[in-house]
This record gives structure tokens, sequence and C-alpha cells, in this order.
């Protein structure tokens, strides 16, 4: 298992990982948001990659498309989602940091 996909593990133990398209959406746009960035997966179709920065372009929220696909994402989280929002500004960073090394 690569870092990111550790770090990731490491989200969901610690309850900051919210998963998939409509409730990542809910959360960017929740009056409370704590969102520190949205990542996609590699293989995520087009047109939601598209919607995935519409939504995080109107909130201000960073987007990150990262090299796991669907199927190595749902290993992780147990859903086969390629949407995920990070809640916290660390990890989320540990996450983004790990593709450019």
């Amino acid at each position: 298992m690569n870092n990111r996909l550790s770090t990731l593990g490491l989200c969901i133990r610690a309850g900051k990982l919210v998963t998939g398209f409509d409730a990542v959406v809910e959360e960017i746009k929740s009056p409370k948001k704590k969102v520190c960035g949205v990542l996609i997966a590699s293989d995520l179709s087009e047109k939601t990659k598209k919607e995935v920065r519409f939504e995080c372009g109107r909130a201000e929220v960073t987007v990150t498309e990262i090299p796991e696909t669907l199927d190595e994402l749902k290993e992780i989280t147990g859903k086969r989602t390629g949407v995920i929002a990070v809640l916290d500004a660390g990890l989320y960073g540990s996450v983004v940091k790990s593709i450019t090394h």
C-alpha cells in the first residue's frame, strides 16, 4: 500500500473523510464547511470531474486528481467512489505532497 492510500486510511479512522459525489457536494455547501480539499480518482468520468471542479470552484475548495482508480479507492473506503473530501488540512496536504514525490 502506498503512502497516499495509507494516509486516506488514517483519514477514515480519524473521521476526516467524506466519500461520494452527493455527500461531498453537501459538505462543501454546508455553512459549517470543513472541507480542506477534494480528491478525485484518475478514472472518474470527465463529466463528473467537471461537476466536482465547478462545485469546488464556487466554494473555493481545492480539487486534486490522484493517480488511484475507483477500484483502488474502494479497497480503502469500502465504497466505489471517485470523489473524496478531506476534512483535515494536514492530512490533505500529506496526500497532495505524496503525488509530487
